[in-house]
């Protein structure tokens, strides 16, 4: 304990004076890093032997920063960040670049950004790690409006930047940015360097543009694995399975990365009982090769064998992960398959997941659509962390289990919180629940109106169909038709199938016909449009109208298909329809 107070006195001490002796500062880390059982001495130099040239007053300072960085010692960056601030050292470009990298790694990217503002002229390391903080937050298009602002500084991109911004192009799939990226490696003579020519097969996989990525691939000289499974994931991602396999053979060495990527394309595109086969014969297969077969089988509605998988991994003592638990609890929420949820729940806790947001978020889902809103509440509220998704779980199932009260006190909970914004979803949700609810119609608008002008949030076609719905129940059917033009969705089938639904409800005939025109047009399921105009205008008394349209449907087949669905019935799934 004594040692860890000397090291807050050391700190003071420092900002006390302008140029402290490097021996000192090493001898005081090197001290603080055996007392943390880091054994991190490495990363300070030893007292510099006198023949070496006086070196900028700075240079302490940077090294106090990045070791009090390195050793998690927060509280004395932020007063060494003070004596930075008073001392006005913040325009050295390496005393700037140790705050931006401590500030980055502790998470708070907008302390980053605003400490980056006062740099008079940041250096390209400094743009570089602000820039790729911002592709490992996942907040890409500020990333590559940084790029660009990088690119008409002083300061010169250089190959991090490039590779950074390839990134964030792929990830927003910005194919004319990330070819002209890609020429400026060229001319710049860095695409040889494998790491770029990674990013770049990396950038064109995710854009689609499979050819472009192989052909990057094949010009290279020197590949690497990473290289490899650039190029496998690239072709796996977008339906090529065959050549995916084809490089996963001609592999010199492939790994666990390498036979995943395969997995994951067959489960998502292919047969699969070919992943099955790979899985099989693979060398060491880890939780994500079970969790794509797992996923694969969810996605595609095959949940018992989805289930019948869990069971095989967890009798082969395979560790299971937060996303294997997350993507079997999704397959049990399609088939509501309760005692199988609530014997994946107990799972979780004894693997100590339960608190996990994502295995959390799916427990939420699963207990939604089983119709326990009490347990997908108990869930919410013990989750030490939540994000959005976790929210908008909670609202999703709120508003589907027609608990509208509940949903605006949570909405409202929302609001309060600073770190975390409703999103679309969000608003979708409460206005689905006020067409279930049969609220006054100001009432919907009110949000409607707030989602657009508080929130910044461009409506959907799912929003507009919710107001229609909302519209119809207050026979403002007219209304709903000047709101899909103003919107901007005048061609869009879902909303005149919406509009049409509720001119049926409110029995308006003439709008009807103008929503069943407009369907017609499209091509929007004229089997719709004759069932429901045929219930309209019986509705009306116009028998004859009626019997024409029923004459119509005969004549083109038109009928109600047979639908089918999953129930569980003595813990067992089984269909039914």
């Amino acid at each position: 304990m004594q040692r860890a107070v000397s090291i807050s006195k050391r700190v003071q001490r420092f900002i006390s004076k302008t140029a402290p002796s490097r021996f000192l500062l090493t001898a005081h880390f090197v001290s603080a890093a055996c007392y943390h059982n880091r054994h991190e001495s490495s990363i300070f130099n030893s007292r510099p032997d006198d023949d070496d040239e006086e070196e900028p007053p700075t240079i302490p300072l940077v090294r106090m920063i990045r070791a009090s960085t390195s050793l998690v010692c927060d509280s004395h960056v932020l007063q060494l960040h003070s004596h930075v601030t008073k001392s006005g050292s913040v325009s050295d470009p390496f005393v700037s670049a140790a705050l931006l990298s401590f500030y980055v790694k502790i998470g708070s990217l907008k302390t980053a950004c605003n400490l980056f503002d006062e740099i008079p002229i940041p250096s390209v390391v400094s743009w570089n790690t602000l820039i790729s903080a911002h592709v490992r937050s996942g907040e890409f298009s500020p990333a590559l409006g940084l790029f660009i602002e990088l690119d008409k500084s002083e300061a010169c991109p250089d190959a991090y930047s490039l590779t950074a911004a390839l990134t964030a192009c792929g990830q927003l799939r910005m194919v004319q940015l990330g070819r002209s990226i890609h020429s400026r490696t060229i001319k710049a003579g860095t695409e040889s360097s494998p790491f770029v020519s990674n990013c770049l097969i990396d950038m064109y996989g995710k854009c689609g543009l499979v050819e472009d990525a192989t052909d990057v691939f094949n010009g290279m000289d020197l590949k690497d694995t990473v290289s490899w499974n650039s190029v496998i994931a690239a072709c796996s991602r977008n339906q090529k399975l065959e050549q995916a396999f084809t490089y996963l053979q001609d592999m010199p060495a492939p790994n666990t990365i390498s036979y995943n990527e395969v997995i994951n394309g067959i489960s998502q595109f292919g047969n699969i009982e070919d992943a099955y086969h790979i899985l099989s014969v693979m060398p060491d297969p880890n939780s994500s090769s079970w969790n794509s077969i797992i996923t694969g089988c969810v996605n595609r509605g095959r949940a018992r064998e989805a289930l019948v998988l869990f069971a095989r991994m967890h009798s082969e003592g395979m560790e299971m992960d937060q996303f294997t638990f997350s993507s079997i609890l999704s397959g049990i929420a399609t088939v509501a398959a309760l005692h199988w949820g609530m014997i994946i729940h107990c799972c979780t806790i004894r693997y100590g997941l339960d608190v996990s947001v994502v295995v959390g978020t799916a427990l939420i889902d699963m207990y939604s659509k089983c119709g326990k809103m009490l347990r997908a509440e108990l869930v919410f509220q013990s989750l030490p962390r939540t994000n959005l998704i976790s929210w908008n779980a909670l609202t999703t199932g709120l508003c589907r289990n027609g608990y509208f009260d509940k949903l605006i006190d949570l909405f409202n909970q929302l609001q309060m919180r600073k770190d975390l914004k409703p999103d679309g979803i969000t608003f979708l949700n409460i206005l689905s629940a006020c067409s279930h609810s049969k609220v006054p119609l100001e009432v919907a608008l009110a949000y409607f109106r707030s989602m657009m002008e508080d929130y910044g949030i461009k409506p959907s076609e799912e929003h507009c169909c919710s107001m229609i719905r909302v519209m119809g129940q207050n026979r403002e059917v007219c209304r709903a038709e000047r709101m899909i033009h103003e919107l901007g969705f005048g061609l869009r089938v879902s909303v005149w199938r919406a509009l049409l639904a509720a001119c049926e409800a409110c029995k308006n005939l003439e709008m009807a016909e103008i929503a069943a025109s407009k369907l017609i047009k499209l091509r929007g399921g004229e089997d719709y449009v004759y069932v429901t105009m045929s219930n309209v205008y019986a509705s009306h008394g116009k028998w004859k109208d009626a019997s024409e349209v029923r004459k119509l449907m005969s004549l083109k087949g038109v009928g109600k298909g047979v639908g089918c669905s999953w129930i569980e019935v003595e813990n067992t799934i089984r269909t039914c329809g």
